[in-house]
Order: structure tokens, then C-alpha cells, then sequence
């Protein structure tokens, strides 16, 4: 695998890991917003990462000529809603109140949101390394043939 092979694997896990934060910090903005343009709380998102496709015929060739299988890196295929049902909060004087006194509110969890956005945040500062690290390889590397 080339060092530009690697840098851009990890370049695509930067930017996945960014529009997770992006996506982590729309739901904890929102986490007290009880209608939304459709009249109902907003619903937490959660981004769905999969193998970044896009590989010619010629590439599987040569991977299997080679003998092993290198990957091309992550991106998000799509960004879904959680269909976990919304809390419900007693609070009369709330004015999206109903008749019993229940506010509906968005399903999400501060805390899970927490955990999630320390998790991305890791997952970017390690591919960071691994660029870091592939750029050193190849500093090394020029020092040899000096």
C-alpha cells in the first residue's frame, strides 16, 4: 500500500468523524426543541458508516494479484433517524402541554450524546496519528536515500 494510499484512508476517516461531531452537536442543540417544521420534537440522528466504495475492476485485479485486500476508507451512507419514542415530561404550564399536562420531548440523551462526541472525537485525533505517522515513514524514508 502507497503512503498516499493510506493518508487518503485516513483523510476519509477524518472527514466522517467530522460530520458525526456536526451531527452529535445538532442533537445536543436541540436536545429542548418540542416542535420542529413537521409540529412534532425533534428526533435525535445517528450517522451510518459503511466502506467507502468506488473501486475499479482493475483494482480488484490488482488485489488479488498482490494478495491481500487494502481498503478504500469509511463514509457515511446515510444520516437516519432514532426511532426510540420521545420522553415525556409532566409540565402544565409548558405551552406544547396536552390536556394531561405532558410535554413530548426530543429523545436525546445528553449523556449519550457525551459518550458519542468523546468517541468520534477519539476516532478523529487517531487517524490524525495515523497521517502523522504515514508522513514520518515517508520523511524517514527520504533520509535514506540521501
Amino acid at each position: 500500500m502507497s503512503f498516499f494510499k493510506s493518508i487518503n484512508i485516513s483523510a476519509t476517516g477524518l472527514t466522517a468523524e467530522r460530520l458525526r461531531m456536526d451531527i452529535i452537536s445538532k442533537n445536543i442543540a436541540n436536545v429542548n426543541t418540542t416542535r420542529t417544521s413537521s409540529g412534532m420534537p425533534y428526533r435525535r440522528q445517528v450517522p451510518i458508516f459503511q466502506e467507502k466504495q468506488g473501486k475499479s475492476f482493475s483494482d480488484f485485479l490488482n488485489e488479488v494479484k498482490n494478495g491481500y485486500k487494502a481498503g478504500t476508507g469509511v463514509e457515511v451512507s446515510a444520516i437516519k433517524d432514532d426511532k426510540s419514542p420521545f420522553k415525556r415530561v409532566y409540565n402544565p404550564g409548558h405551552p406544547e402541554a396536552d390536556e394531561k399536562g405532558y410535554v413530548l420531548m426530543p429523545n436525546v440523551d445528553i449523556v449519550t450524546e457525551m459518550i458519542n462526541l468523546i468517541s468520534a472525537s477519539r476516532a478523529y485525533e487517531a487517524n490524525v496519528t495515523a497521517i502523522n505517522t504515514t508522513k514520518g515513514m515517508a520523511m524517514k524514508a527520504l533520509e535514506i536515500g540521501r
